[in-house]
């Protein structure tokens, strides 16, 4: 009988299992930030479990549920600072979680350091442009705006 053939990982150069040179990357002081990094997504996993599922509870299933979301509702969950406060941990953290997530597939998959360094860039510009208009909208929003100097008030602004 003959032994069964040794399949080698990925990207080694022997059945010794060594990682080729031309697949090593310095790893430096990047042991820390990876831990933080990994420990982030875990703590920061189990609280947007809790955040999305309170939204989705609100949301849906108190008061009249998904018939009763509109401009108004929106508004009047808005003018309460704790849902404000709410909506924004939700937005920051999702973001972020994703961020962070993104950033390891890229280290993971792309080989050359340019692509992973432009890939990185994108990623970066576009969550920090959807978490700072995020913040915006949710910190200026106004339901009654006032529109060449006329007050357009519905139901649930107070009254002019």
């Amino acid at each position: 009988m003959s032994a069964a053939p040794q399949i080698r990982a990925p990207r080694t150069t022997s059945a010794t299992g060594r990682i080729a040179p031309e697949y090593r990357r310095s790893t430096g002081s990047r042991g820390q930030f990876e831990m933080l990094a990994w420990l982030f997504m875990r703590l920061s996993g189990i609280v947007l479990v809790v955040l999305i599922f309170g939204h989705l509870f609100v949301n849906l299933l108190v008061g009249e549920g998904v018939h009763a979301i509109d401009f108004g509702f929106v508004a009047g969950k808005w003018a309460d600072p704790f849902w404000q406060f709410w909506d924004l941990a939700m937005l920051w953290l999702a973001m972020l979680h994703g961020t962070n997530g993104v950033r390891t597939i890229i280290n993971d998959y792309a080989e050359r350091d340019a692509t992973r360094f432009w890939l990185k860039v994108v990623l970066y510009a576009a969550s920090a442009l959807i978490v700072i208009l995020g913040t915006l909208v949710i910190f200026t929003f106004d339901p009654c705006p006032v529109i060449d100097g006329v007050r357009h008030a519905a139901d649930y602004c107070p009254a002019v």
